[in-house]
C-alpha cells in the first residue's frame, strides 16, 4: 500500500513537499494508517484530535495513544476536549451531527491561526460507497451521489483509492498499532447499520459489486459534471439580470426537457429546495401572476412573462428630512439635496430627480415606503391617482413595487421617488426657492 500511496499522491499532486499540513488523527485504525504512510513520506504534517468525552475512559484513552504516538516521532499534535452532549442539546441537534460540527471548527481554527496548507483526512473507499449510498437513502440529486473529493478547498482525502481491506492489510503487515473505537460496532448509527448489514449484503450479490458500484458512481459523476457545463450555458442564455434582480421566461422552462431539474439548479444557490423547485415548475402549466415563493433569504415572484428572484430586503424604515439637509441615503443609492434660489433656467426632467418648490413643502419631509391607498397626483395631472394604479401603468414589475417609495410633504405625497413628482410640488413662473434632489453619481 505504501508505493501504490507514494505513487497516487505524486499522480495527483495532493502535496507540496515545501508545505506543511494538518492530520485529522482519532487514534483509529484509518487515520493510524494514513499517520504512518504521511511520516514515512517524509511530508510536514501536525496532529489534531478531538476528545469528544462520549466513552468516558475510552475517550481519554484514545487521546493518550495519540499523544504517545506523536511525542515518539517529535510531532507536534493539538487536542481539543469538547461537552459534545451538552453542545448538541443546547443547538437541537443530533450527537453525529454535533461532533461533525466541533471538529470541523476546530481543525479549520488550527489550520487558519498556523498557517498550514490543508486538512488531511483518512476517509477511504470504503466511506466513500457508505456516503452515497447514504445519500441515496436519504433522498438525493445527481451531485449527492458525486461522494467526496481527493481535495476540496482546504480538505485533503488521499485515501480515497484505497479500501478498508487494503489499509488493515498494511496495519498487519508493518505490525501497527490503533484504537479501537467501540461505538463502530453500534447498530444505533445509520452508517454502522450500512456497513455492518447492508454493504455486506451488495457485495454477496456478485463477486464484482463492489467494483461495479465503483464504476456506475463514476459515470454518474462524470454525468454530473457534463449536466453542471450544459446547466451554465443554459443559465447565461437564458437568466438576466437588471438592478439585482434575476429574470428567467417562462419559456426556457417550458420549451426543455428537464426543466424542474434546471430550475431547481438555478435556485438552490439562494435556500431554495428540491419541492419548491418541483411545485413551482408544476405551477407553470397554469400560472397565477404575482404569485410569490419564498427562501430564508430570497423571494421569487411570478410575473407576466417571466419569474424574477432578488433578496428579501428587511423593511425599510421612515426617514425624516429636515429643512437644510443636503444628503440622503437611500438603499438603492444616494441623493444630493440642493437648495436654491429659483431660476428661470432651472429645468430637470430627470424621473431620477426631483426639482420641487420648496415653498409649498411642509417640514421636515419624510421618506417612506408606498402603502396600498396612498394616492397622488401625477405631474400634469390635476385629479389623483391610486399609488398602486400608477405603478400598474407604469408596468413596474411585482418584484420591485415593494420596493418603491415616496417622499411626503404633511400627509401629502410629492414625489415617487425615481418616477414622478406630484403636479402641485413643481416649480412654476411664481417659485422662489427650489428643492432640488438629484442621484448621486456612483
Amino acid at each position: 500500500m505504501y508505493d501504490a500511496f507514494i505513487s497516487h499522491i505524486r499522480q495527483s499532486t495532493l502535496f507540496d513537499p515545501d508545505k506543511r499540513y494538518l492530520l485529522a488523527c482519532s487514534g483509529g485504525m484509518d487515520s493510524m494508517a494514513l499517520a504512518h504512510v504521511l511520516w514515512k513520506a517524509g511530508i510536514s504534517f501536525e496532529l489534531a484530535h478531538v476528545n469528544f468525552g462520549l466513552r468516558a475512559e475510552e475517550s481519554d484513552g484514545d487521546e493518550v495513544f495519540v499523544r504517545a504516538w506523536a511525542k515518539e516521532r517529535n510531532l507536534l499534535v493539538h487536542v481539543h476536549q469538547a461537552q459534545t452532549k451538552k453542545i448538541a442539546e443546547n443547538q437541537g441537534i443530533s450527537i453525529q451531527m454535533a461532533a461533525r460540527e466541533i471538529r470541523y471548527r476546530f481543525f479549520e481554527t488550527l489550520r487558519s491561526q498556523l498557517g498550514l496548507e490543508g486538512i488531511v483526512l483518512a476517509h477511504h473507499e470504503d466511506d466513500q460507497l457508505e456516503t452515497i449510498l447514504l445519500n441515496l437513502l436519504r433522498g438525493t440529486g445527481i451531485e449527492g451521489m458525486y461522494g467526496m473529493s481527493e481535495r476540496r478547498d482546504w480538505l485533503i482525502r488521499p485515501l480515497l483509492s484505497f479500501s478498508r481491506q487494503e489499509i488493515a492489510a498494511y496495519m498487519e503487515r508493518e505490525q501497527l498499532t490503533w484504537r479501537e473505537d467501540s461505538s463502530n460496532a453500534s447498530s444505533d448509527y445509520k452508517r454502522n447499520k450500512l456497513r455492518h448489514s447492508l454493504m455486506p449484503a451488495l457485495y454477496d450479490q456478485d463477486k464484482d459489486a463492489r467494483k461495479n458500484l465503483l464504476h456506475s458512481f463514476g459515470r454518474l459523476k462524470d454525468t454530473g459534471r457534463a449536466f453542471s457545463t450544459l446547466f451554465e450555458h443554459w443559465k447565461t442564455a437564458h437568466v438576466t439580470e437588471h438592478k439585482g434582480i434575476q429574470c428567467l421566461p417562462y419559456t426556457a422552462l417550458l420549451q426543455v426537457q428537464g426543466g424542474a431539474t434546471l430550475l431547481y439548479f438555478w435556485l438552490r444557490p439562494y435556500g431554495f429546495n428540491a419541492d419548491q423547485a418541483n411545485t413551482i415548475f408544476e405551477s407553470l402549466d397554469d400560472i397565477n401572476t404575482g404569485a410569490l415563493y419564498l427562501s430564508p433569504s430570497y423571494q421569487l415572484s411570478m410575473d407576466r412573462k417571466e419569474m424574477m428572484l432578488h433578496p428579501i430586503l428587511p423593511p425599510f424604515e421612515e426617514i425624516d428630512i429636515p429643512k437644510g439637509k443636503v444628503h440622503l441615503a437611500l438603499p438603492e443609492g444616494d441623493y444630493e439635496l440642493k437648495w436654491e434660489v429659483a431660476t428661470a433656467s432651472l429645468l430637470d426632467r430627470n424621473p431620477s430627480h426631483a426639482l420641487l418648490d420648496a415653498d409649498q413643502l411642509t417640514f421636515p419631509l419624510q421618506v417612506r415606503s408606498w402603502q396600498e391607498g396612498d394616492r397622488f397626483s401625477p405631474l400634469g395631472m390635476s385629479t389623483e391617482k391610486k399609488v398602486s394604479d400608477f405603478l400598474i401603468d407604469n408596468k413596474v414589475p411585482l418584484a420591485l413595487k415593494k420596493d418603491v417609495k415616496v417622499l411626503v410633504s404633511g400627509n401629502k405625497i410629492a414625489w415617487i421617488i425615481g418616477m414622478r413628482i406630484a403636479d402641485w410640488a413643481k416649480v412654476s413662473t411664481a417659485t422662489q426657492h427650489t428643492l432640488h434632489i438629484k442621484k448621486a453619481t456612483p
